[in-house]
């Protein structure tokens, strides 16, 4: 599978999934994931920033709102639509454009930063879209990222509970197998049933790879690792909401932050 077939698949999902999202029904989204993620980026008042992936353009806005000169690029032309909608009716300066992670569309060091928000596990050559990033940064600058976790969620994921349906574990499976598009069906668990069911599920391909191997690509890419999170919910917000009470038990998702060696 290649650029083509994917941006094939994330233009069918995409306006369904922007309604879907912005009706709060991407919960490990908005009640996790990304506070966390916005949580620990450094400081980017006045600095100029590249958001890799942007779908529906939800967090590039949060990164302007931290004071981010933002542009943002997508591979599926619905998603830009909707997020250069929501800057038409509420400016932050931001310039989204159509673009693949694989072949960035600017020149070399144009940004001071770089952010991909659970956009690099789905393009199909990770270690194209790690240098390209590391390619548009300045010398000094950052690419930070969150992905699905390579080791609690690889292609075979199974929640596990106990007697009660209180979650124990979750099995994972299929750790080493190398995922290059896999279609994974699936929609947005917190919406109502009756959403569910009246619209067609997402068709996501995969391309799992192993926590090595996103390590030997950001080294190989020319980035050094600074930071690592694996979010997660304490026992009483398991409690309070018990869609993210499997995060309380392993972590789903990972964010790397990796910065580009300074100039000599």
């Amino acid at each position: 599978m290649d650029s083509t077939d994917v941006a094939a698949c994330w233009e069918a999902n995409a306006e369904t999934w922007t309604r879907h999202a912005r009706a709060g029904y991407d919960l490990y989204r908005d009640a996790l994931n990304t506070p966390v993620f916005l949580a620990n980026l450094p400081d980017i008042t006045g600095l100029n920033g590249l958001d890799i992936g942007c779908g529906e353009g939800s967090n590039t806005r949060k990164l302007a709102e931290a004071g981010g000169r933002m542009v943002a690029v997508d591979i599926a032309p619905t998603f830009i639509r909707h997020a250069q909608e929501a800057e038409a009716a509420a400016p932050l300066g931001i310039d989204y454009r159509f673009g693949d992670g694989t072949a960035l569309p600017f020149p070399d060091a144009k940004f001071d930063f770089a952010t991909a928000f659970m956009s690099m596990m789905d393009m199909p050559r990770q270690d194209k879209a790690l240098a390209e990033a590391a390619r548009v940064l300045k010398p000094g600058g950052f690419l930070q990222f969150s992905i699905l976790h390579p080791c609690f969620a690889p292609p075979y994921r199974k929640v596990l509970r106990d007697d009660a349906g209180q979650i124990r574990a979750i099995e994972v499976g299929r750790y080493f197998d190398g995922i290059d598009g896999e279609i994974e069906t699936w929609r947005f668990g917190a919406a109502p049933a009756e959403v569910k069911a009246s619209v067609v599920p997402f068709r996501v391909p995969r391309f799992h790879r192993t926590l090595s191997e996103w390590v030997a690509m950001i080294v190989v890419a020319g980035l050094t690792i600074e930071h690592m999170a694996e979010p997660h919910v304490d026992a009483e917000t398991a409690r309070a909401i018990p869609y993210l009470a499997d995060t309380h038990i392993v972590p789903l998702f990972l964010h790397i932050r990796a910065r580009k060696g300074a100039a000599a």
